[in-house]
């Protein structure tokens, strides 16, 4: 244990050392059907000697594990499998957007418009009767205030309905990292000081069009657009 770090906290495992091998072999595990998700791990003591480990070092694995959402403890009865949900397994992935600054913002939107116009486009192919009330619905609400907070709650419900209705929990739990709260926040504050709201409501309007049309090209367009013009304005606010 790092004795620099703060009470509570485990340093991330080094690669190659005892507990990431542990970690790569609990995974082997899952990955292989030998523990299934939902399943109980054996006792520690137990997978400690079958993998010819220390205890100290697999309780440092099981941690681990356990941040990044493939296991979870049980109190008083056990350590086990986790479901393997996406959006379980790509909950850290928001900490990236969370904490980049300046480039690294950039970047995440680049990934962000790729990913958006993509999903927007799956959307328009699959998105079912009630699934478009709900997108019209954030979108009648954000037209209806000019309250920054409501806007961006039904910014975010809006652009989360459509990754659900896009029909891949995979894309839908990485786009739910990058537009975290947080992250959206400190982008749209500065870009909404710029006047942008009536361009956001046209953006999110042709959006919106686009699904009731079903027309996959012109969504994937429309969804490309909007995250575009955030993207290219945070470009010049890093510009010297």
């Amino acid at each position: 244990m790092d004795e620099s770090l703060p009470e509570g906290t485990t340093a991330a495992p080094q690669k190659g050392t005892v507990t990431q091998r542990a970690i790569d072999q609990i995974k082997a595990m899952i990955g292989e059907g030998r523990l299934e998700p939902g399943a109980r791990l054996p006792t520690e003591r137990d997978l400690a000697s079958q993998l010819g480990i220390s205890r100290s070092s697999m309780r440092e694995a099981i941690r681990a594990l356990t941040v990044l959402g493939v296991l979870e403890a049980r109190h008083g009865s056990g350590i086990y499998v986790t479901q393997l949900e996406a959006g379980d397994l790509l909950e850290t992935f928001g900490v990236v957007a969370d904490l980049s600054r300046g480039p690294g913002l950039v970047e995440l939107l680049e990934v962000r418009r790729i990913l958006e116009s993509t999903a927007t486009a799956l959307a328009a192919a699959r998105i079912t009767a009630d699934q478009l009330a709900e997108v019209e619905k954030h979108l009648t609400a954000m037209n209806a205030t000019d309250d920054p907070e409501e806007i961006l709650s039904h910014d975010l419900a809006f652009h989360r309905a459509i990754g659900v209705a896009a029909g891949n929990d995979t894309m839908a739990a990485i786009l739910e990292g990058l537009s975290s709260r947080t992250f959206r926040a400190r982008v749209w504050r500065g870009y909404q000081e710029e006047g942008a709201f009536e361009r956001t409501r046209r953006e999110h309007a042709a959006i919106h069009r686009a699904l009731v049309a079903r027309d996959p090209e012109a969504a994937r367009a429309a969804a490309a657009a909007h995250v575009g013009e955030v993207e290219q304005w945070l470009r010049t606010q890093l510009r010297p």
